[in-house]
């Protein structure tokens, strides 16, 4: 792509030049781009999704007081102005040379190929386009509420991606993206006073400068110019984002692996020092990910202040970078986790966006953790907790749910959030720490660059483990099923036998294995494991240090369980189902019986 930009009018022209292979086996006659700006229109999908849902996100709107005294919440979208929308316009569109008739449909690009791509052939598809960037409203958009003056994100037509299920061709209206991985050759023409940070390698730092410059060498500007074409290559990435600012500061850093970490941001006192302690902290992450995923892949990644809050984009982020460094933890390593399981993996965020909130949340707290003074034994308890109270509220969506689909706000963030991130800290329950830590590693190796799906970690999870978990994806993410067991009741023998036996209950309707801790008086402990039968699996010991009775299995329409603790030398002092707290039992406080 070559664009040029305006920043008088912010506009901006454009020409892209993409080659295309049919990977499939399907004959494609048509074809489909995004066209992501045109949702910053009155009247656009985006803005009747503002206006109609019941808890709109506050970045869409303004919020008043009427006469009345009334709160009166008003869509931003609908009240820009023509100089203030953003909107992509095509034309010019061949095929190999050939015109090609294409129709606009609000975010949406519909392209009636001159000829069909067969299977495993290649096409030059070209066109023309012109831009405008609008008022900083949701991730893309001019001068955002710290002044950073364009965060380029989804501003180019992207062409939509085709797979076994068929063409991904929906609409923005808010959340979130799939996309094509290609080589991206971009050069950008903008004022030569701004500095540019994004997705991949530059190819000209010493035209460029701006502490992009190689030491040693001089920086070639032409001083006539007033501007300056940025030149960058992306190699097998699926997005390109950059933002641009006359008052950038920026920072690299070595991170792991000789990757070379960018930091870009406002040149205001309010802000540098935080960026500067950020940056050793985020060194720390990512060889925590590295560790913990696998490495990763390119050779630079940057931060950069701009968007509106946090969103994760090819080798970059952009983030509103304003709060202290404990603040900008909030939003940093979450971002950057993204690049492991949306820039490399990649599943369908808009079908799924669970696999990619959610394992970014699950390892964004692991690594928290890991370089917080103080550890926590849980690190998502905090999850655990909002997921145990939205789930009251009886406003939970299935996490199966297409992401545009959600009712409100916050049962669309349990349920990719918190329930993705809860699928693998509940793994470590079923199948132990271990084997989901191997579960993250072979997942990462054997489906970067492929669009995994939900069926491909479960599947890995069972070639790890060895364990059948068709019913725990079916259950947790298909499902408003909830876990949920009590201890029922507790007795001693009455056959003169010194024993003392345990009832057990399934409320919920998932099915669990079961840790049952027992304590005693005199200060001993052991505990028991009941397998569950439809997962034909033994769990490792979790707490070898303690001696464990591994009981017969327990099956899902049996409700209940009975097992016995023979009787030693001392009572029992208490009796814990799941003391890891691993477990997402909605009532935990039937988990636990004291015996007095």
């Amino acid at each position: 792509m070559e664009v040029s930009i305006n920043m008088e009018t912010y506009q901006y022209k454009g020409k892209q030049k993409l080659v295309y292979t049919n990977n499939s086996s399907d004959t494609l006659r048509t074809v489909y781009y995004h066209l992501y700006n045109n949702a910053f229109q009155p009247g656009s999908e985006m803005d009747m999704r503002v206006q109609s849902i019941e808890n709109p996100d506050v970045r869409f709107v303004t919020v008043s007081k009427g006469t009345d005294g009334k709160e009166i919440v008003e869509s931003r979208i609908a009240k820009l102005q023509p100089n203030e929308i953003g909107y992509l316009k095509i034309s010019n569109f061949n095929q190999d040379g050939a015109p090609a008739k294409t129709k606009v449909a609000g975010t949406i690009l519909e392209v009636a190929l001159a000829k069909p791509i067969l299977p495993g052939k290649s096409t030059t598809l070209t066109l023309d386009f012109d831009g405008q960037v609008p008022v900083q409203i949701r991730r893309s958009g001019r001068t955002n509420s710290v002044g950073v003056e364009l965060s380029m994100a989804q501003w180019y037509p992207k062409i939509a991606e085709f797979d076994f299920e068929g063409w991904h061709a929906d609409p923005y209206i808010a959340r979130e993206f799939h996309g094509v991985w290609g080589n991206f050759d971009v050069a950008i023409t903008i004022d030569k006073n701004y500095i540019l940070g994004g997705t991949g390698y530059l190819q000209n730092k010493n035209e460029i400068g701006f502490g992009y410059e190689d030491k040693g060498k001089e920086v070639k500007k032409d001083p006539k110019s007033k501007t300056l074409t940025w030149h960058f290559i992306a190699p097998n990435v699926h997005d390109f984002t950059f933002a641009a600012d006359r008052n950038y500061l920026h920072d690299v850093v070595k991170g792991p692996n000789n990757v070379d970490l960018h930091f870009l941001y406002k040149n205001n006192p309010d802000y540098i020092e935080n960026w500067k302690n950020l940056q050793p902290l985020m060194v720390r992450v990512m060889d925590y990910y590295n560790k913990i995923v696998g490495d990763y892949p390119y050779k630079q990644y940057s931060f950069i202040q701009g968007g509106d809050g946090g969103m994760e984009y090819a080798m970059c982020t952009l983030i509103l970078g304003t709060g202290s460094v404990q603040a900008m933890l909030k939003a940093a390593p979450h971002e950057l986790a993204h690049s492991w399981f949306q820039h490399v993996l990649a599943s369908n965020e808009s079908k799924h966006p669970w696999m990619d909130e959610g394992f970014s949340t699950y390892i964004e707290y692991l690594a928290l953790n890991e370089i917080a003074d103080k550890k926590a034994e849980n690190p998502f308890e905090s999850i655990y907790s909002a997921y145990y109270s939205f789930v009251k509220t009886g406003k939970e969506q299935p996490m199966s749910t297409q992401g545009d689909r959600y009712d409100i706000n916050r049962a669309y963030t349990i349920g990719s959030y918190y329930k993705g991130s809860l699928f693998l800290s509940q793994l470590e329950y079923l199948i132990g720490k271990e084997n989901t830590r191997k579960t993250l590693k072979r997942f990462y190796n054997e489906f970067k660059f492929k669009h995994p799906t939900p069926n491909d970690i479960k599947r890995t999870a069972e070639r790890v483990s060895g364990a059948n978990l068709d019913w725990y994806l079916t259950d947790w993410t298909q499902t408003l099923n909830t876990v949920d067991y009590a201890i029922k009741n507790v007795e001693g023998a009455t056959d003169g036998v010194q024993r003392t036996g345990v009832s057990l209950e399934r409320i919920g309707r998932i099915p669990m294995p079961m840790d049952i801790l027992v304590e005693y008086n005199d200060g001993k402990k052991e505990t028991f494991y009941i397998p569950l039968r439809m997962m034909n699996f033994e769990k490792e010991n979790p707490t070898p240090e303690i001696k464990r009775t591994v009981l017969p299995a327990w099956t899902w329409a049996q409700p209940t369980y009975f097992f016995e603790i023979p009787k030693g030398k001392t009572t029992i002092k208490k009796i814990t189902i799941d003391p890891s707290g691993l477990m997402t039992d909605v009532k935990r406080e039937n988990n636990v019986l004291e015996i007095k």
